[in-house]
């Protein structure tokens, strides 16, 4: 411990895509830092340069592929009481990005964590999406294999809140096919691609509309704002509205399992009940 002062974990957002976005305490949080903790130390070289900051505190990278063998070593960092800053590609650590590992392993080490906020991209994408705010949950990135992708859509087919995603460009496309299935062709959406950037676009529409957009290709970092369900009375738990439900679903373009999951959801029951009433006559 230094001086008798325990140290401090500091999560420092940079920006997503103009530099002159980044916070003003961002410069000063890395010229102060003992040790600075960069999910790509290429980027943390070009940062400082282009924020005209030197940092005097050692480097090390801290990225998904390392990121279980070197908390150990920032945790001893700061039981030493040395100031931990760790910064990512863009935004803010641990959304999405490393960092969550060594959050939680300061907390439950008694350390303090503070955070210079920084641009959002989900709050931004959200922003300018058009749809809802009021109330919102960001989904993360969906899972590669088609399989599990449709399977985390089904469980949120009938969530009313506006739906974040983030999506690498060449998976772009998948996803907007695998949420048509899942939502339905009609629902709302916004394709947010390159946020605060030269080439920044935010294509609105419905997904089937989004589908055929992103036919062509994307480029660029993407986030997806997709509209909550239309909401209503929940599903009555009779077998005739339950088979109503699912029908009214599969109509819309939903493949019958996830329409079954998400009948399930609105109607609090197990979705083995909802499948065997479907089914009943099979």
């Amino acid at each position: 411990m230094i001086d008798g002062v325990s140290g401090v974990l500091v999560l420092a957002g940079t920006p997503i895509g103009q530099v002159a976005d980044a916070p003003p305490r961002l410069a000063a949080e890395l010229a102060a830092a003992d040790v600075v903790a960069a999910e790509d130390t290429r980027r943390l070289r070009r940062l400082v340069g282009d924020l005209g900051v030197e940092v005097p505190g050692r480097v090390v990278s801290y990225f998904e592929g390392n990121e279980v063998a070197r908390t150990p070593g920032l945790l001893e960092a700061l039981q030493a009481g040395e100031r931990v800053v760790l910064v990512t590609d863009a935004g803010m650590p641990s959304v999405s990005d490393p960092g969550y590992r060594l959050v939680a392993a300061a907390v439950q080490a008694g350390i303090r964590v503070t955070a210079v906020p920084g641009p959002s991209a989900v709050l931004t994408a959200l922003a300018v999406s058009g749809l809802p705010v009021d109330r919102f949950c960001f989904e993360g990135f969906l899972p590669r294999k088609p399989g599990e992708r449709a399977r985390r859509l089904a469980e949120v087919a009938a969530e009313t809140r506006t739906l974040v995603y983030f999506e690498a460009p060449h998976r772009t496309l998948a996803a907007l096919e695998a949420m048509r299935e899942a939502f339905g062709a009609d629902r709302s959406a916004a394709v947010c691609r390159e946020l605060t950037k030269t080439h920044e676009e935010v294509r609105r529409g419905p997904l089937a509309d989004l589908v055929a957009w992103a036919a062509d290709g994307i480029r660029g970092e993407v986030t997806i704002v997709v509209a909550g369900a239309s909401g209503g009375p929940d599903v009555a738990g009779d077998p005739e509205s339950l088979r109503a439900a699912v029908a009214e679903l599969e109509e819309e373009g939903m493949r019958r399992k996830e329409a079954i999951a998400a009948v399930a959801v609105r109607a609090g029951l197990p979705k083995r009940e909802v499948y065997q009433v479907v089914h009943i006559d099979d």
